[in-house]
């Protein structure tokens, strides 16, 4: 599911379910999105992104917003979610889950987010929402203006959230539920983990296999417990989780993704399903489906810097000349890459891959070639 950008508040931090327990750890705390989160603990970002990869990393992504949309049946709770999102939520099966994009009358994202349709068809009406932590406040209060009087939001704050991430994901949790091990990417079920109800999707935003796993916040803490007495699972912080999209190639919201980007530009094509693009009915539909027939004049694109120093966000993108052609929205060192990596927009006429350009670090060209993402290859169980 979709990471989320930091923000500066005066307002006091809050905490969540899981947060004596990242303290007790040893965990380095740092405010983010009006959260205190464990950007890393003892081992460090780099052993932790490692681990991930290697093993199972968990992170606590409580701060993440959780609601359910309610209506009398799928038909008329899918209709009024598909009037702010592009995606096909009509068609969705039951125990399934979409990654889509919250959408303002120009097309632009004021968010992105998981939906997922019950597999308990006694719950037929209703829809799980997870958004990002900095942009859950005005995502609520957007959905609840524009539903119709049948469709309620229930905020689902009595909820943490956690994510079980790498190669071993499916062995630790199959040692609590061995139902988990017959999941696919992007379903659902119901599990009981150590005793604890829970609602575990096939599902992450690292690039690997792995689960993120809800369930009451008065009692997630007995799940994350149980996992951490494997020696398959380790704790992982946001410094590692911003590592491990980066190298998969994923949007952060508020960087590569915010209200002036659209979800073509994106190159989230693949999030909007053929009846929406062709029917329209969501919020800049006009846009999006001239983008989509005529391409956008600029598009998000992965970038390689030669040698070993990261381009970070902000960095002007240009051409042998000096043209300025793009910016940067995300960059760092990829650990599994053993190099930097970046993303950024560029325009079309440059992006295609393999294209030579200029990354403008500290003054200076950085030489880079445009490249095909994810720069890691995901390990999703399809």
């Amino acid at each position: 599911m979709a990471a989320e950008a930091e923000t500066a508040s005066t307002e006091p931090l809050l905490k969540t379910p899981l947060h004596a327990r990242h303290v007790t750890l040893g965990a380095r705390m740092v405010p983010f999105a009006g959260y205190d989160m464990p950007v890393q603990y003892p081992a460090g970002i780099m052993a932790e992104h490692n681990w991930t990869r290697e093993s199972a990393g968990l992170f606590d992504v409580s701060h993440m917003g959780q609601a359910f949309l309610v209506g009398p049946d799928h038909e008329t709770t899918a209709r009024a979610l598909e009037a702010l999102i592009p995606a096909d939520i009509v068609n969705l099966p039951h125990g399934k889950q979409r990654y889509s994009q919250l959408l303002n009358e120009e097309g632009g994202i004021l968010d992105d987010l998981m939906v997922t349709r019950s597999a308990d068809p006694d719950e037929d009406g209703a829809l799980l929402l997870v958004v990002n932590a900095a942009c859950k406040t005005q995502d609520y209060a957007h959905i609840e203006a524009r539903l119709p009087a049948n469709v309620k939001l229930v905020k689902a704050e009595h909820r943490g959230l956690i994510a079980l991430q790498g190669p071993k994901a499916e062995e630790a949790l199959a040692a609590l539920n061995p139902e988990a091990a017959e999941m696919g990417f992007m379903t659902l079920r119901t599990l009981k983990l150590g005793g604890v109800k829970a609602n575990v999707s096939r599902s992450g935003y690292t690039g690997e296999d792995g689960y993120e796993i809800s369930a009451a916040a008065d009692r997630i803490g007995e799940i994350w417990d149980a996992l951490l007495l494997d020696a398959r699972v380790k704790p992982i912080g946001l410094g590692a989780r911003d590592s491990l999209r980066l190298e998969a190639g994923l949007c952060l919201y508020g960087h590569d993704i915010d209200t002036t980007t659209s979800p073509v530009e994106a190159a989230l094509n693949w999030s909007i399903q053929k009846r929406r693009r062709e029917e329209g009915g969501f919020p800049g539909a006009a846009r999006i489906q001239r983008e989509f027939a005529e391409k956008p004049a600029r598009i998000r694109v992965g970038l390689l810097p030669e040698g070993r120093a990261p381009a970070r966000e902000g960095a002007d993108i240009a051409t042998a000349d000096g043209t300025i052609v793009g910016k940067v929205t995300s960059g760092g060192f990829g650990p599994t890459l053993n190099g930097p990596c970046a993303m950024g927009y560029v325009a079309r006429e440059h992006a295609a891959p393999g294209t030579k350009l200029d990354l403008i670090v500290r003054g200076k060209p950085l030489p880079a070639t445009i490249a095909a993402m994810p720069f890691v290859p995901n390990r999703y169980k399809r």
